[in-house]
């Protein structure tokens, strides 16, 4: 079970010291606030990295996504500085085109979900949030902050339901965080979500699906490598490659080959 405790963590009174070497008032933590600060970061340089690394021009799947140029690892640290940031305001950060808005939005959340001392109320407001704007998760690396941790560890001792329909989601998005979100159970050894959900994703037609896909079944076989080998068994003649791939990398030579053999 994850380890939740009962009370808010709001109601700090001083400021919060990060790595970025600066601090943030509870009174400052505001989408206007994180914005300014993400500005203060802004490089040219990275920039242009990151026009390269997303693809975001007419037809590709972040089409329409402005990018500021902050480094990834800045925006993590200045995002840890804003937990404490109200829902609303966080909702006001994933409204923005900007892409490293958004990405920060959902780092907070992420990064607030990983305190041990977090509520259940303010972990279900970040993933109710999520997958009720849902709409503003338009990139993979939007999906692999917000699930990687955050929905699982809400979900954990819940009903999962919620991802099963968004596994039979036409948005690709949807799909991804559906099996991205066993992640948790995973880490806590519950592989069973991760093998259904991958079941209803194993003949996708998008790319970034089956390497999501591939690659919780590649984490999920190291906790229970029966369950992985009686999958791959009855999948890897017609499942695609790239998930095939992904799946089998942590085997040895032999037996990668023996299953890419499969493959008609």
């Amino acid at each position: 079970m994850p380890k939740i405790a009962g009370k808010k963590t709001s109601g700090k009174t001083g400021p919060v010291k990060t790595k970025t070497g600066t601090s943030v008032l509870p009174t400052e933590v505001t989408a206007k606030k994180f914005i300014e600060r993400l500005k203060t970061y802004q490089s040219d340089e990275e920039l242009k990295k990151i026009q390269r690394y997303f693809k975001s021009g007419k037809g590709d799947y972040g089409y329409g996504d402005k990018f500021m140029g902050v480094r990834m690892g800045t925006l993590f640290a200045v995002a840890k500085e804003f937990g404490e940031m109200p829902i609303k305001e966080i909702e006001k950060l994933l409204e923005s085109r900007i892409h490293e808005v958004r990405a920060g939005a959902v780092s907070i959340m992420d990064k607030a979900s990983r305190n041990k001392k977090i509520s259940m109320e303010r972990l279900k407001d970040f993933f109710d949030l999520y997958v009720r704007r849902h709409d503003r998760i338009n990139n993979w690396d939007l999906c692999d902050l917000g699930c990687l941790y955050m929905t699982g560890s809400y979900l954990y001792d819940k009903p999962r339901d919620i991802l099963y329909t968004l596994a039979r989601s036409k948005n690709i998005w949807e799909r991804r965080t559906a099996i991205l979100s066993t992640c948790y159970f995973i880490r806590q050894g519950d592989t069973s979500d991760t093998f259904k959900i991958a079941e209803i994703l194993v003949s996708d037609k998008e790319d970034l699906i089956h390497k999501a896909t591939g690659w919780m079944l590649r984490f999920a076989g190291a906790k229970d490598r029966k369950k992985l080998i009686a999958f791959l068994n009855k999948h890897a003649a017609t499942m695609p490659r790239t998930l095939l791939r992904y799946s089998i990398e942590h085997f040895n030579r032999k037996e990668r080959d023996y299953y890419l053999s499969m493959k008609k």
